[in-house]
């Protein structure tokens, strides 16, 4: 055996930085340190170093992967490593994009550790440093009786895991399922910059089988509001109380796909947004950093967490494992609103720039695809611009999809918020999407009249009542 001493450096600064690190043996099996903190998730192994470690190794062909991040450039080495001795080992690794530079800076919105994490300390402390997020938030949260790692945390801004390039709170992810079931339930809600916890964390199933299915979320959303919190939504929107909370307007942005195990899909999304509600988009990776998710915000300058909050709650950002995209109507990024009248017609721009290659870009318009660019060997950077005509309402965004997948094995995407164009006249989309939901709540209402669990009948009056009012906003719409 020989022991191997490697230093990772940034190429930019000359210090030492944080990464992931995968050693492969010649019989192709993965080592690490002992003591080393393991990545947790799909895709490779890897082990986390604080820019140094040791490790011993047989002798022979041997490779090295060094990943920080989704702006750094990933090192793949190859070495031959001797019988015996020591093999000092420097390395550099720079990155292939300067988001922060155009004043975008990225953040990871969901994130727990598991009742097998013995070590959360040290992995938060690595996390975000690892990842190269400037946000990272970490939650509490209740399931039965299991003892999350994470629920060791109070809510509020952590300060033995900030500095002055990291930004580590704890939030709450506010919870209800039926009969254990994720398909069947009011939902899950992040509940991020609050102080204290907003109790119930969770009801119904999700506590025992006797615990009511009560109160709703939209109670968990005003009492994160009162404390100058923010709420988003996770699971790309499962759960009944959805449709409800934000036509009352208890959300302030939307996880799409939070969760490695889950498919990128819109659809849920989609029909909110044609309702003519607006909601921006957001992200993360739910059980430990286990994807390349992260939300990017553009705050126009250094990272300053309001403003971040700012610019996520006002819809400045995309969404994306890799890739950076951005959009701009007439001129106006994603969040913003554009008067105009029909028929007129709006000048559309897409760009992107990613280190791995790009197969299909894509502009959404009403959640219908408008125009789609493919690439069959992949791009790496370009630009799209479109003319797009207005006849109602609408919304746009931009996304980009790809056939070459990460280190997590997963594929590629990316998403922006939308632009939100005023035309004066009602989109026939919205009234579909209005008459959808509204049948939704209408069936989420009988299983709370049915099925539903409650210590009281006033407690099943409230649930109906505030689903009801959430009805009321999308019969109006459909008038």
């Amino acid at each position: 055996m020989a022991k191997l001493v490697g230093s990772i450096i940034d190429k930019a600064t000359g210090e030492l930085v944080e990464t992931k690190v995968q050693v492969l043996t010649a019989g192709g099996k993965f080592i690490h340190p002992n003591d080393a903190i393991l990545k947790v998730g799909p895709g490779s192994p890897f082990f986390y170093s604080n820019g140094n470690f040791e490790i011993d190794v047989p002798r022979g062909k041997t490779r090295l992967v060094i990943e920080r991040g989704t702006e750094y450039i990933p090192q793949n080495i190859n070495i031959d490593v001797p019988a015996q001795g020591v093999m000092d080992l420097d390395i550099s690794i720079e990155r292939w994009s300067v988001l922060a530079d155009q004043g975008w800076h990225p953040g990871n919105t969901h994130i727990h550790y598991d009742e097998n994490e013995h070590r959360p300390d040290e992995r938060l402390q690595l996390d975000p440093r690892i990842e190269d997020l400037r946000m990272t938030a970490v939650s509490i949260l209740k399931r039965w009786d299991l003892e999350y790692a994470s629920n060791k945390y109070a809510p509020g801004v952590l300060t033995d895991f900030s500095s002055t390039d990291y930004y580590v709170q704890c939030g709450e992810e506010n919870r209800h399922n039926a009969g254990g079931s994720h398909e069947i339930g009011y939902g899950h809600v992040m509940l991020l910059s609050i102080q204290n916890i907003v109790n119930p964390v969770s009801r119904g199933a999700l506590v025992d089988a006797f615990d009511p299915d009560y109160p709703p979320l939209c109670y968990a959303c005003d009492d994160a509001h009162r404390q100058g919190g923010i709420v988003i939504w996770c699971h790309n929107g499962m759960g009944m109380e959805l449709p409800v909370a934000a036509a009352l307007g208890k959300v302030d942005a939307f996880n799409l796909f939070d969760a490695y195990w889950m498919d990128p899909e819109y659809d849920i999304y989609y029909q909110i947004l044609n309702t003519g509600l607006k909601l921006p988009v957001s992200t993360g990776s739910d059980w430990f950093i286990s994807s390349g998710n992260r939300v990017y915000v553009d705050i126009g300058g250094a990272f300053d967490y309001e403003d971040w909050v700012d610019g996520l709650k006002n819809g400045r950002s995309f969404i994306t494992n890799g890739p950076a995209i951005y959009m701009s109507v007439n001129g106006n990024g994603p969040g913003t609103e554009i008067d105009t009248l029909p028929g007129e017609s709006l000048s559309a721009i897409i760009k992107w720039e990613s280190h791995y290659p790009v197969t299909c870009v894509e502009l959404v318009v009403n959640g219908d695809v408008f125009t789609k660019k493919t690439f069959s060997g992949g791009s790496k950077n370009g630009q799209i611009e479109i003319d797009v005509p207005v006849e109602s309402n609408a919304w746009i965004a931009a996304r980009l999809s790809s056939e070459f997948r990460d280190s997590y094995f997963q594929p590629i995407f990316a998403h922006t918020s939308p632009v939100y164009i005023n035309a004066g006249l009602v989109s026939p989309v919205t009234k579909l999407a209005a008459r959808n939901l509204n049948v939704a709540i209408e069936n989420s209402m009988n299983w709370v009249q049915a099925k539903g669990k409650f210590y009281t009948d006033e407690q099943r009056r409230e649930v109906v009542d505030i689903f009801r009012q959430g009805q009321n906003v999308y019969r109006g719409m459909v008038k």
